[in-house]
């Protein structure tokens, strides 16, 4: 991750944001402007999200959203979601993606959380290893989801 800076995201960052995430869902329509505001003021001061970027040569190169959950069972401790895990496409495989992966990882494990999971839509096994490579297990749990119709 040579010359790349990894940190929280910031208010001034949605642009950059919404740049990356081309590279996450290029076929998504782009947010209207004032809902993509309210929404990112929300991640960035919900005080359960934090949205991690890395920064190289002046972009946002790479970034992923960690969401702390409280929770009653487990000890009361919190358990995490990893989501909107991306790398621009110029910047793959330079250990960005690993980085901001990394960098959540260690914020759910300050937070006290006892898991943390991250589901992917990818079938392409180079996607899967790059999770394993993380430390994330395939197989562990059965994921289910519904979408709005």
């Amino acid at each position: 991750m040579t010359g790349a800076v990894l940190r929280a995201a910031r208010a001034e960052d949605l642009a950059g944001i919404q740049a990356l995430y081309l590279h996450l869902n290029a076929e998504d329509p782009p947010a209207d402007p004032q809902k993509a505001a309210t929404a990112w003021d929300s991640l960035l001061h919900s005080g359960l999200t934090t949205v991690l970027v890395a920064e190289a040569g002046g972009v946002l190169a790479a970034s992923c959203t960690l969401v702390v959950i409280p929770n009653i069972s487990r000890s009361a401790r919190p358990y995490a979601l990893i989501e909107n895990v991306v790398t621009h496409a110029d910047h793959r495989r330079k250990g960005l993606g690993h980085a901001v992966l990394a960098a959540a990882l260690d914020l759910a494990w300050e937070a006290g959380c006892y898991k943390v999971m991250l589901a992917t839509g990818s079938k392409e096994e180079g996607t899967l290893l790059f999770y394993e490579r993380t430390g994330f297990e395939r197989g562990t749990k059965t994921f289910f989801q519904i979408r709005r119709p």
